[in-house]
């Protein structure tokens, strides 16, 4: 298993689960440490519609040139980001955005079955709510689209909602000095929030106990082929290259996977989409949401975490870059004071960037490469902390010869 955040730490554990010897490799000292350590905290179904969408390309046009945007895309001399943006152009008509949604809920459903089971098979324990996520809207034309987006949705088995202002305040009354902002929203109950970083480091010890071996501080620098298989995997560490060998590798490296799979002749459709998040430590009075929150039109989440609150979201496409911007960063501490005037916190909030995986239909690949014994799980993009346990229990069925329960299409390049 080449990855240790969440996607690759919950393939380890149901892969030990069906009977497999497995070692899990990551660069990071501690599993969990990129994508994986400050994301949004959202195990959010309702997030099923993909950024590709019919709707989608006027607000591009809009945002063009904001440092604020809630999706920037900065262009660069990139074949890859060329590529990558006509084909999500592509997945903006209506017929691919609907097939699009309907494989998105169907494994987000499972998934978050996983979760619940696990959770409740081991007493796992990361600062989760079981709340719902309510949407909310600021914007007529935003509610509108998302009042067909949440039908769509609820013919494929999703309980959400639409809400007026009234009821939105009702759910989350931490919004009601905001009251004047909103249009309406829509919740669904089923949802859940927790700390992804958390959940990652617990179980990973429970996967260890099982006989998972982790090796950390271990950077993958490139995988061998042996004419239709993968014959190793060379890693560099603090004691000198080393190559490693298995009779199966899963690649869960996220946004590098495409760059280890090029020289293999795998083209993988999978693009950094930087993300952005804010930790706000809360005082011991503060009037802070319980119920974890999408702001639509700014891209943007907040989830209670413990005594933290979460604030996260928005997509920069700028290659593998990773500095963060301040100014992203202000827009995010911004509308957490339009939508929470009388929040209070105390010290200075945790600022932090990750790349998102993101594919152009926003379907993550999980299935089986050319080479017979080279597997994908990657490209989750926003969802990966949803989607996680979903994937990684069907990529295990796959890897035993089973068939995977949700209707998702599972394929690799």
């Amino acid at each position: 298993m080449l990855g240790a955040g969440v996607v690759g730490t919950t393939s380890a554990w149901y892969l030990a689960r069906a009977g497999h010897q497995v070692t899990v490799v990551d660069r990071q000292p501690v599993v969990g440490n990129e994508t994986s350590f400050a994301n949004g905290g959202q195990i959010s179904v309702s997030h099923a519609e993909p950024w590709a969408n019919p709707h989608v390309l006027p607000h591009i046009l809009k945002w063009l040139g904001r440092e604020d945007a809630p999706l920037l895309w900065r262009w660069r001399a990139d074949p890859a980001q060329l590529s990558w943006g006509l084909r999500f152009l592509a997945e903006c008509l209506p017929g691919r955005t609907r097939r699009n949604i309907a494989a998105t809920v169907a494994l987000a459903l499972y998934s978050r079955q996983r979760l619940q089971a696990l959770r409740q098979e081991l007493s796992l324990q990361y600062d989760h709510l079981e709340r719902g996520i309510l949407h909310i809207y600021t914007d007529r034309d935003d509610f509108s689209q998302a009042i067909t987006a949440a039908k769509v949705m609820r013919e494929f088995g999703l309980d959400r909602t639409t809400v007026d202002v009234d009821k939105c305040l009702e759910i989350e009354p931490a919004l009601n000095g905001a009251k004047h902002l909103l249009i309406g929203g829509d919740y669904t109950r089923s949802d859940e929030s927790g700390d992804a970083h958390k959940f990652t480091q617990t179980l990973a010890a429970h996967a260890r106990a099982a006989g998972v071996n982790f090796r950390l501080n271990l950077t993958v620098d490139r995988i061998t082929p042996d004419r239709n298989q993968i014959g190793g995997v060379e890693v560099l560490g603090a004691d000198g290259p080393e190559r490693l060998t298995a009779d199966a590798y899963v690649i869960a490296l996220g946004s590098y996977s495409p760059l280890l799979l090029k020289p293999l002749h795998i083209d993988l459709p999978v693009y950094p989409a930087k993300g952005y998040s804010a930790t706000l430590t809360l005082a011991d009075e503060s009037n802070a949401p319980s119920v974890s929150l999408t702001d639509d039109g700014r891209k943007i989440v907040f989830s209670r975490l413990g005594n933290r609150l979460r604030v996260a979201g928005t997509a920069e496409f700028n290659g593998y870059n990773t500095e963060i911007n301040p100014v992203r960063c202000e827009a995010l501490m911004q509308r957490t004071r339009e939508l929470f005037p009388s929040l209070q916190t105390t010290g200075e909030p945790q600022f932090w960037c990750g790349l998102r995986p993101a594919t152009p239909s926003n379907l993550p690949y999980s299935g089986r490469t050319r080479y017979s014994n080279l597997w994908l799980n990657t490209g989750h993009g926003t969802l990966g902390w949803t989607m996680s346990c979903g994937s990684g229990a069907a990529l295990a069925d796959l890897i035993s010869g089973k068939r995977p329960e949700p209707d998702f299409p599972f394929a690799g390049c």
